[in-house]
């Protein structure tokens, strides 16, 4: 059922009428043929806009361009579509054909004003059929033909009430009664609020993401710049003033170090201050996937290449271009992926996996390896071509153990970081934190960083003493901080254990690990290690598998007079 509110002159006549399904039985044949006629004309010119709609971008273009389709058969005249403004008070134009700027400007409706306003107001379809003599006919958009006689306003309902209206003028000619009009006007106008709803959806979530997008980058920016990254050190001060300085060219970077110096960071610190910090920053580890996928990884693979392609997919250089890629482990790639790798680095060019076009890409390349790439060219396992294009600037990130003044830094930023990750409040004595200084890291930063976290995770709050390090440091750290006599008695208790005899104990019958007797024993066997060396430190260190450092720190702990 369709209710229309014709007025005629000033006074306003309802009354239903069905949406016509089949025609009369005493309808003239002519007349059924040529109503079949538009039909099917007028399902087809919808269908055609709702593709358009569907299609394009630019919505508000395409509405129009459906006007003028509708226009061109004939349909209606001077067409336009009415949204409702935030405060839900006036109806504004979105979309219109045959209005000027002007006419645009004067023509809103208030709620309740003049026809259009009126339809927005009842929620019904508005029909005036002869707008020269009808008081609600403002005329907002100016003169009119004098053969435009009648005028249809259809409000477009949504699940949250009026959200709009779509009008149309006709002349006397149209080939549509004023019920058929009323139902393309109201398909038109359903359509083409659908597509802008999901136009504007899709639009908010693009800026939302680019928000995003935004706010990570700058984020990056600021975290991951040489003057962030933790390293008062001179060693650490001289590779960033380097770093510095190659950074705006392209030339192609080799960090090398070991596992945990942070290769990864000093990628991203070069990319953040370089030309290319608005690109992309593309990562891979080449240990960390198989020989067959890792060309795929790097150079992508069209769909069909192998069994699993089933698209096509790009690969990092690719992914990359404009940007940085940072190849991680790159001493792991085989010797077929090294012939590639060096004919991009020199080519700027590549072919995906199962493909013949060649893509150009334009990528500053930084890689890493913890591997000795010199003693891999000797053995043949390392092209010596590839090893001088990638150790263009070479930059050799040192060991935690020689970057004894950042040490400190370190320690107290990750305790900062991860007190206020799980909330908690603590603080290393002086004894502890030598202790942590003493220790030499042999999994770097990524080893501390794991250890502040484990010690904020399991110590209680408040002050942390040297006795509650040894429930979370790793064993190396124990056997460190312990005589060879005190490391070995667990192993010498699960020996007993194992062969039925007594359990070795300390004297005082106190576990090995009671916090007294540790103490007791380490002092007594670093006695025993001096007077075995006559005094000399440095021998007795080596004895006890300590550092010369650790052994005078342990004397005056335990006040050992020499």
């Amino acid at each position: 059922m369709i209710k229309i509110l014709f007025l005629y002159g000033t006074i306003g006549i309802t009354f239903h009428t069905k949406v016509r399904k089949m025609l009369p039985i005493d309808f003239p044949e002519e007349c059924r043929a040529c109503s079949l006629m538009f039909a099917y004309k007028e399902i087809e010119l919808l269908y055609d806009i709702a593709v358009l709609l569907s299609s394009s971008e630019n919505i508000k273009e395409s509405i129009e361009k459906g006007m003028r389709m509708l226009k061109h058969h004939g349909y209606l005249d001077r067409c336009a579509l009415f949204l409702l403004n935030d405060d839900k008070t006036l109806l504004e134009p979105y979309a219109s054909i045959d209005l000027t700027p002007q006419q645009k400007s004067m023509a809103i409706y208030k709620i309740g004003e003049g026809a259009t306003g009126l339809a927005a107001k009842s929620a019904e379809p508005i029909v005036i059929e002869n707008i020269h003599n009808n008081i609600n006919y403002l005329n907002k958009m100016g003169a009119l033909h004098t053969s435009l006689i009648s005028y249809v306003a259809v409000p477009i309902i949504q699940k949250d009430g009026v959200v709009g209206v779509i009008s149309a003028n006709l002349r006397k000619e149209a080939p549509l009664d004023f019920d058929e009009i009323v139902r393309m006007l109201t398909i038109l106008g359903s359509i083409s609020l659908g597509a802008l709803n999901v136009h504007r959806r899709f639009s908010k979530e693009k800026e939302d993401i680019q928000d995003l997008k935004t706010y990570y980058r700058d984020e990056m920016l600021s975290n991951y710049k040489f003057e962030n990254i933790i390293g008062k050190s001179t060693v650490m001060q001289q590779i960033f003033s380097i770093l510095e300085t190659v950074a705006p060219s392209d030339a192609t970077i080799l960090v090398r170090g070991e596992t945990g110096t942070g290769k990864e960071l000093i990628a991203a610190a070069v990319h953040n201050i370089s030309p290319r910090k608005n690109g992309p920053f593309i990562k891979l580890n080449c240990a960390a996937i198989s020989e067959t996928l890792l060309e795929s990884e790097l150079f992508g693979h069209e769909k069909g290449a192998f069994t699993d392609a089933k698209e096509m997919r790009k690969g990092r250089f690719e992914l990359a271009d404009g940007g940085t890629l940072f190849l991680d482990e790159i001493g792991d790639i085989t010797p077929a992926l090294q012939v590639k790798l060096l004919r991009i680095l020199q080519e700027k060019e590549f072919e995906r996996v199962g493909g013949t076009k060649t893509i150009k890409t334009n990528v500053r390349l930084v890689a890493a390896t913890n591997r000795n790439l010199e003693e891999m060219v000797k053995k043949g396992e390392f092209r010596e071509d590839l090893f001088y294009r990638l150790n263009v600037i070479p930059v050799n990130l040192p060991p935690l153990r020689d970057r004894y003044e950042d040490i400190q830094l370190l320690i107290e930023h990750y305790l900062k970081k991860y007190m206020r990750e799980h909330h908690k409040e603590m603080y290393f004595s002086k004894a502890a934190l030598e202790i942590l200084l003493e220790y030499p890291w042999p999994g770097n930063i990524r080893e501390l960083q794991n250890t502040m976290e484990r010690i904020v995770l399991i110590c209680p709050q408040g002050e942390l003493q040297p006795e509650m390090l040894n429930h979370v440091m790793p064993f190396n750290f124990q056997k460190m901080h312990m005589p060879q006599e005190v490391a070995e008695i667990p192993k010498k208790r699960e020996e007993a254990a194992d062969n039925g005899q007594e359990i070795p104990k300390t004297t005082g019958g106190h576990t090995p690990f009671a916090k007294n007797s540790l103490q007791e024993i380490e002092k007594e066997a670093i006695l025993k290690a001096l007077i075995e060396n006559r005094g000399i430190q440095t021998k007795a260190a080596k004895q006890l598998g300590m550092t010369p450092r650790q052994i005078g720190y342990k004397i005056k702990k335990y006040e050992i007079e020499l």
